[in-house]
């Protein structure tokens, strides 16, 4: 990416997760000098001496370079920017319903900073309004600023929600189309600007409030998707058919397209963001809700599968293949394996549970504090184990020796070795 002159010199991007951090890359890599600003010191000084707390394909080597340049530095605290970007966390309440304290607290981080004519940019996935919401702290925090356009005192906004998948992101923030929605149209055309820098798709402009809703919706129609899969996995089981043999003939069908079935939903996308509609209209989101359920309890079925041929073991091994919430990362939010993991440990009275995650340096803190799991190499775990339990299907797995699973019992999820 050839630098140019940016429409945005200077550009803060508040918060330096797994949006966050490529998003400042690659818009320092277009021209712009970026500070990323994070909660987390640690992460911090790994990202001024040009390494990444995480685990994304081609994002370290350009962390460094643009590091290396000056183009990128990171710190705690909130500096003046002509352009602001939040990509915080937005997790959801125990009723499903947005966490929004992220957002309003890096509102409030910001607002002491602004002298008019600023852009902030929320990123994070949120229900519509969140923006607004956004600009709304801002105004409480600060009452000499206004939206209204043409004064100088003006603060812009505007909603430009993700649309990356953990793996490609630094490939697809540049060449996936990009949906730019503002609280008023010089809001969108000013962040329309900015992603021009280095986007080279398609810019899409709407309101803030459809951009929020389209990136939801995008979302919920992968979940309702997935969970008519694992619906009919869980029927499949019930009549003794194999589930991926009845997909794949179906498939052949020229205007049917089944996903796979698997064991959950997770990451911080699929699996949050459908709550956020249905929390928006209840009453009109049946088919929505009922997805997010199916594959909400899809997890319990699997435990329930296991515990079933396990008790029939005086001490158990159960060997799970996987924790991260897709293959080939290290990403373990909101992931079912995870939580299968857990679940399964604290039902096994005398076993044990051995897990493999080669993405993965040591065991999250709530499998680590079990007496009952440890993190295990494939091999090693797959000699000792009785169960064999594939939760997801990393390249590692793909090209095990099926031979060595004669003698185990084996539960798949993911169909990897039907």
């Amino acid at each position: 990416m050839t630098p140019q002159r940016p429409v945005m010199e200077t550009v803060c991007v508040v918060g330096l997760g797994y949006i966050g951090l490529p998003s400042a890359t690659v818009i320092a890599q277009s021209g712009s000098t970026v500070t990323g600003v994070d909660v987390n010191p640690a992460a911090v000084d790994a990202i001024n001496q040009g390494r990444v707390p995480f685990v994304e394909e081609g994002l370290e080597t350009a962390v460094a370079g643009v590091v290396a340049q000056g183009r990128l530095k990171a710190q705690t605290d909130v500096p003046h920017a002509q352009a602001y970007i939040v990509a915080v966390p937005t997790p959801f309440t125990e009723g499903h319903r947005a966490d929004l304290s992220y957002i309003e607290a890096a509102a409030r981080n910001i607002a002491p900073q602004l002298t008019g004519g600023e852009l902030v940019i929320l990123e994070s996935t949120s229900p519509p309004g969140a923006t607004e919401r956004m600009a709304e702290v801002i105004f409480e925090e600060r009452d000499d600023l206004t939206q209204q356009e043409g004064r100088p005192n003006t603060v812009h906004f505007a909603h430009c929600p993700e649309r990356v998948l953990p793996g490609r992101i630094m490939v697809e923030m540049v060449e996936n189309d990009r949906i730019i929605g503002g609280i008023t149209p010089k809001g969108a055309e000013l962040a329309r600007d900015l992603y021009a820098q280095f986007c080279r798709a398609e810019l899409l402009l709407t309101d803030a409030r459809t951009a929020e809703m389209a990136k939801l919706t995008e979302n919920a129609f992968r979940d309702v998707n997935i969970a008519f899969a694992n619906e009919l996995s869980l029927i499949a089981d019930h009549l003794k058919i194999d589930v991926w043999e009845l997909i794949e003939l179906a498939n052949h069908h020229p205007r049917v397209d089944i996903l796979q079935p698997g064991p959950g939903v997770g990451g911080h996308c699929i699996a949050v963001d459908p709550w956020f509609i249905v929390s928006a209209d209840q009453k009109n989101s049946k088919l929505i809700s009922m997805a997010r359920q199916v594959n909400d309890s899809k997890p319990e079925r699997v435990i329930e599968k296991v515990i079933a041929r396990a008790e029939r073991l005086r001490e158990p091994v159960v060997a799970a293949l996987g924790i991260a919430f897709k293959a080939n990362i290290d990403d373990l939010r909101e992931s079912p394996s995870r939580n299968i993991v857990g679940d399964l440990a604290a039902r096994l009275d005398t076993g044990r549970v051995l897990v493999v995650e080669p993405n993965i340096d040591e065991l999250p803190g709530e499998l680590a504090e079990r007496e009952n799991v440890e993190l295990a190499e494939l091999d090693g775990a797959v000699e000792q184990a009785d169960i064999v339990l594939l939760l997801v299907d990393h390249d590692q797995f793909k090209t095990f020796d099926r031979d060595r699973l004669q003698e185990k019992i084996v539960i798949d999820t993911k169909g990897l070795w039907r």
